[in-house]
C-alpha cells in the first residue's frame, strides 16, 4: 500500500468523524426534554457496543468477551454519568476514543479497518466539547 494510499485511508474516516463528532455534540440541543448529561451519556455504549459486533463477525470467543466486558464498563461509566459529575461523560468519551486507539494499533479485534480512526476522532471531539461546556458553567442537571 502506497503512502497516499494510506494516508488516505485514514484521513476519510477522521473527515466524518469530525462531522458525526460535531452533530453528537448537538444530542442535548436534538433531545432538549432531557438533561444534557443524559443525552449524552446515551451514545457511550451504543458506540462502544459496535466492537460487540465486530467481535461477533471476528469470531474468537475470547474477543468478544472481552469486548463485552469493555462494554460493560462504558454502560457503568455513562449511567453513572447521569446522577454524578459530567466529567464522567469527558472520561467515557475519551477513555473509548483510547480504546478505539489501541484497537487501531493492536488489530485486536479483526476487519475493523476504518471504524477505529472514525469512532476515536468522534469520540475525542464530544469529549472536548463536552470539557468546554462543564469549563463555560453549563448545566448537565
Amino acid at each position: 500500500m502506497t503512502t497516499a494510499v494510506r494516508r488516505n485511508a485514514i484521513t476519510a474516516p477522521i473527515a466524518w468523524g469530525i462531522v458525526v463528532g460535531v452533530l453528537n455534540a448537538l444530542a442535548p440541543v436534538a433531545l432538549w426534554w432531557l438533561d444534557p448529561s443524559t443525552a449524552y451519556a446515551m451514545p457511550i455504549p451504543l458506540i462502544a457496543a459496535v466492537y460487540i459486533g465486530f467481535a461477533v463477525a471476528d469470531g474468537r470467543t475470547q474477543v468478544i468477551v472481552v469486548e463485552t466486558i469493555v462494554v460493560s464498563v462504558f454502560v457503568v461509566v455513562a449511567a453513572t454519568a447521569v446522577t454524578e459529575t459530567a466529567w464522567l461523560l469527558v472520561i467515557g468519551y475519551a477513555g473509548h476514543g483510547f480504546k478505539d486507539l489501541w484497537q487501531h494499533r493492536t488489530h485486536f479485534v479483526a476487519n475493523t479497518r476504518w471504524w477505529p480512526p472514525f469512532c476515536a476522532t468522534v469520540d475525542w471531539i464530544v469529549a472536548a466539547i463536552i470539557a468546554v461546556e462543564i469549563a463555560v458553567g453549563l448545566n448537565f442537571h
